[in-house]
Parts: structure tokens; sequence; C-alpha cells
């Protein structure tokens, strides 16, 4: 696994070892793209050293993960509006599907 990053401007590409947040203009490639990546002409690639085996994670990174998300959730829950009632609210509506809410994506199933 590797992280692309690339400057437009600069028409320069940088592909390094697995980038641990998400950057505007950085694209996760798997090992088979990683390695076959090419540049449009005129364009510059620097290749840093990849390390050679996948990083281990342990269960408390995915426990801390699931902890964080569900976190963000009940931070972002709206209330419940009210039953009912002349001077209640107005119904919320829906988010369209694959609107975004922070770093999230709201998918709809088919």
């Amino acid at each position: 696994m590797a992280t692309l990053t690339y400057v437009y401007a600069e028409s320069t590409a940088v592909l390094g070892p697995l980038a641990t947040y998400a950057e505007p203009h950085t694209y996760d490639l798997c090992a088979p793209h990683a390695e076959g990546l090419t540049v449009p002409r005129g364009w510059e690639i620097l290749r840093l050293a990849l390390p050679e085996t996948a990083p281990e994670y342990q269960p408390d990174d995915l426990v801390a993960l699931v902890e964080a998300v569900r976190d963000a959730a009940a931070e972002a829950a709206p209330e419940p509006p009210a039953a009912g009632g002349r001077n209640s609210p107005a119904p919320m509506e829906a988010p369209a599907a694959g609107a975004r809410r922070g770093h999230l994506r709201i998918l709809r199933e088919p």
C-alpha cells in the first residue's frame, strides 16, 4: 500500500508510505497499482522508500476507531421533532444520497 500525492502546478507526483490522515490531492493505492504507476509526459515522479510489510494493527486500534465514530454520530444526532401540534417544527428532510456530513458520507441502500 502507498499514498500518491501530487502538485499539479509543479507537475510532480510523490509515491510514498501510506498516509495516516487524508489530505487534498492524495490517493491510497494498492501494491500492484503503486508499482505500475506512470505519470504524464513532462511530470516528475518521486518514489519514496515503501515498507516491505503492511503495518500490523492491534485490536485496540479498531475499538478506538469504532468509539470515535459512535461519539461523532451521537453528537450529530438531531433531536426528534415534537409530535403534532400547531407550533411543532417542520419535519427534517432526509439528506440526499451521497450527501456529506463532515468526513463521513451517507450511502442509501438500493
